[in-house]
């Protein structure tokens, strides 16, 4: 997925077409190495003395923000993105919220925000437009079920090795199919995104498996009825989101090191454990 499917049923189609695909996440430049010196919050280059601007798009849906509000730290980049303010030396009064449209993030040119958080795939395209963190989110596939369907209450992968499964050609969820779920007979391979939200809806399909991000907006937007039953850990090799810069900017290495440590620290992991498996109902399926 490149970018968030929660978006407007209209446009939901084209972008699911370029959903899911590998990407490079190889960063055209190499940001040098940040100390702790450098990274004082009295030397960071941020826009405003003091402040830490944060950009994302309007409405902030769930379960990455909550109600509507990034500016009350719930949800999984509403957290994510004070905790790295609060890495970065910023108390949660001063970071400021600003309101970025997704595509126009990416576009090349000057920058009124420190970093964008708002779901964005790292991809070589971008890359020559803006400058991408290190990735803070490693996109898991999430199997979506029909609430009353045959495996709704399905809790592990073997649970589910009867199911038909349904997904989209050339796309990391049938990959992960093949390599973790491992069904006994193989999955039905549909040309689109809609074609396999449609075969579930029909019933040609018992399950779908598609990128978390699409799981949440099928089960909010085009499946009525429909659950995620869990989610299948991901690889580390797959799409990853990054945290947005102007191009060139030299934060980005303040801002890996914050989400270094994060990570390190098990702190990450908390939060994408409450805010994309326990809170928003996608357990990891062992």
């Amino acid at each position: 997925m490149l970018r968030r499917l929660l978006v407007l049923p209209a446009v939901a189609a084209v972008l699911a077409a370029s959903a899911c695909a590998p990407a490079d996440n190889t960063d055209t430049e190499a940001a040098p190495s940040a100390s702790a010196a450098n990274c004082a919050k009295d030397k960071l280059p941020v826009k405003t003395a003091g402040k830490l601007t944060i950009a994302t798009d309007t409405p902030a849906f769930e379960p990455w923000f909550k109600g509507d509000d990034p500016g009350n730290g719930e949800g999984f980049e509403g957290a994510v993105a004070y905790a790295v303010a609060e890495r970065l030396g910023f108390a949660e009064d001063e970071v400021v919220w600003t309101k970025v449209g997704f595509e126009q993030s990416y576009a090349p040119g000057d920058k009124d925000f420190d970093f964008d958080i708002n779901q964005i795939s790292i991809t070589p395209e971008r890359q020559k437009a803006v400058t991408f963190s290190d990735g803070y989110y490693t996109v898991a596939q999430g199997v979506v079920t029909l609430g009353d369907g045959k495996f709704a209450g399905a809790t592990t992968k073997e649970q589910l090795k009867d199911a038909k499964i349904g997904v989209q050609v050339g796309t990391t969820s049938l990959t992960a199919v093949q390599e973790q779920l491992r069904p006994a007979t193989q999955p039905s391979v549909f040309n689109t995104q809609i074609d396999v939200v449609n075969a579930l809806k029909n019933g040609q399909v018992d399950a779908v498996v598609v990128d978390l991000p699409t799981a949440f907006y099928v089960t909010a937007a085009q499946i009525e009825g429909s659950k995620i039953v869990g989610q299948l850990a991901a690889s580390g090799e797959d799409e990853q989101f990054g945290l947005l810069l102007e191009k060139g900017n030299p934060l980005v290495t303040c801002l890996n090191q914050a989400i270094g440590e994060l990570k390190s620290g098990g702190k990450l992991q908390q939060i994408t454990d409450q805010w994309l498996s326990d809170a928003a109902g996608a357990p990891v399926l062992k």
